[in-house]
């Protein structure tokens, strides 16, 4: 196909909402309203997945791992033919439309030509029989030829089945078409250690299969860096190193202090991957020093993209928060408007918890159908109160139910949430509703049932709506704390409005990942 042809094409910069007439932007979506055509540059960083603790993200986790794993055994045991015929399956995943590619999103060269090159550049590095190499970002330090684009798309693969399962359950809660009988690519089995194909419903648009991949897992560049590591930790420690010796390359300046340049540690040892692969090896340390900054400032300086940070990366559009408010108060109280209500609430608190809260589904179904929970989220916070809530008491999920009602909540609303808990599920919700005419007999209902260890619940009125609107307003630059939750629940558990015990962590300096500092 010429250029001038991909210019005529009737979706040119059409977004998956508009193709498929979702009344949704993206701060309403869990996740990435890609580009139809082309793609969006952004990247699946594997390291994303790490403080995420649902079974979901478990599984991708452990996928990438075992087939990692078993590459890194077959080229240490002189196995490279198996490896390369592993490596061969990968693709470049279009369905994605992820990346760097211009116009069409079309493969850049993961395929069999490319299994013999990424063997050979994993055999020919020293990093793998020093077992330096643990995970698949490593490559990205130690590897040539290896960059994070090239990661990303490995993990992507190996995430496929995660993937479709995760498409398939967003195109059912969005009604959005899937198309039978289609097949799914490879995907990697843990067990038996190939891979396997098999024919499935997915989501078709004017260019073929589509995956859609959760935001919370994208970022503009990964989290290893192979500059930042040898720039950052390599060379000041080989710096720290001449310093003691008193080497010749350390220059007195006028002050009186000795400093090492990092232009004459360059010319002495060298650069490139074969140099951070030796030197590494000679002082481990240094490594163990990186991956433990990485794990420690994971949740303060990479985390996932705010609403903003996404609408900078991928040119989506920011929440617009008066609206979202205003289509749930403008409703009027009864069963008539109950339909819209919750379709309204669940709009807004998809925009109002991101990213702590994720992968929100309407009319979740437990106890084999007979029971519904209005909305269900997994909780995958790493900052803030719910990443607490998560530490301290059983909260892998988040339920909410939803009350357009013109009366009081009492003991039917208390029981009907209760009977949504258990300890795999956990035991923390919220109810949704217009107003409490006696707030302080209805906490104490709700304390009740905290002592009687059914749960812990809380409600959220339309002031509540209104004032976690208003916080968020001025702090859309970085993952937002919810004080008026962490002090609901404070006085929840206290039984008394003390000074706060549960410490809403200090203002962190805006994310570089968004690209707004």
């Amino acid at each position: 196909m010429n250029p001038s042809s991909e210019l005529q094409s009737p979706f040119r910069g059409y977004r998956l909402s508009q193709y498929f007439r979702l009344p949704l932007t993206q701060p309403l979506l869990d996740f990435v309203d890609i580009d139809i055509e082309g793609d969006l540059p952004v990247f699946i960083d594997p390291t994303a997945l790490l403080p995420l603790h649902s079974p979901w993200a478990s599984r991708c986790v452990a996928l990438i791992q075992d087939f990692f794993q078993h590459i890194l055994h077959f080229i240490a045991a002189g196995q490279g033919n198996r490896a390369s015929a592993l490596l061969a399956i990968l693709r470049e995943p279009n369905e994605t439309h992820l990346g760097l590619s211009e116009g069409r999103a079309r493969g850049r060269g993961l395929g069999p030509h490319s299994a013999v090159w990424l063997r050979d550049a994993l055999a020919e590095s020293e990093a793998i029989n020093t077992g330096l190499l643990e995970d698949l970002e490593d490559t990205i330090l130690m590897v040539n030829g290896v960059a994070g684009d090239l990661v990303s798309d490995i993990a992507t693969n190996l995430m496929r089945a995660p993937l479709l399962e995760y498409t398939e359950a967003q195109c059912r809660s969005l009604d959005m078409p899937l198309t039978a009988g289609m097949p799914s690519g490879p995907l990697w089995d843990p067990i038996g250690h190939v891979w396997y194909a098999r024919y499935c419903s997915r989501l078709r648009g004017p260019m073929g299969a589509l995956l859609l991949v959760p935001k919370v897992l994208v970022r503009r560049k990964l989290e290893y860096d192979y500059d930042e590591y040898y720039r950052d930790y390599l060379l000041p420690f080989l710096g720290d190193a001449e310093l003691e010796a008193k080497s010749a390359l350390v220059t007195v300046l006028k002050s009186g202090s000795p400093k090492v340049f990092k232009k004459d540690l360059t010319a002495k040892y060298g650069c490139g991957k074969g140099v951070v692969v030796r030197q590494t090896q000679a002082h481990p340390e240094i490594l163990a020093r990186y991956r433990e900054d990485k794990r420690a400032a994971r949740q303060l300086h990479r985390p996932p993209l705010t609403h903003l940070g996404l609408a900078s990366a991928v040119g989506a559009e920011a929440p617009d928060w008066n609206q979202l408010f205003k289509a749930v108060r403008s409703l009027p109280p009864g069963p008539d408007d109950a339909p819209a209500y919750h379709d309204a609430v669940f709009n807004l608190l998809n925009a109002l918890f991101y990213p702590a809260l994720v992968n929100g589904r309407k009319e979740q179904q437990i106890h084999n159908g007979l029971k519904r929970i209005d909305v269900l989220y997994e909780n995958a916070a790493t900052s803030g109160f719910f990443q607490w809530l998560g530490v301290h008491y059983p909260a892998p999920f988040v339920f909410v139910e939803c009350k357009n009602y013109g009366k009081e909540l009492g003991n039917p609303e208390l029981d009907q949430m209760i009977g949504r808990f258990s300890p795999s599920r956990g035991k923390f919700g919220i109810i949704v509703c217009r107003t409490l005419d006696d707030p302080e007999r209805f906490y104490q209902r709700c304390q009740n049932t905290a002592d009687d260890d059914n749960g812990f619940i809380m409600a959220l009125t339309d002031d509540d709506l209104r004032d976690l609107v208003d916080s968020l307003r001025d702090s859309t630059l970085r993952a937002p704390t919810y004080d008026l939750i962490r002090q609901r629940f404070q006085h929840l558990v206290l039984r008394a409005d003390l000074s706060p015990v549960i410490e809403a962590p200090a203002p962190s300096p805006e994310p570089q990942e968004d690209g707004l500092a």
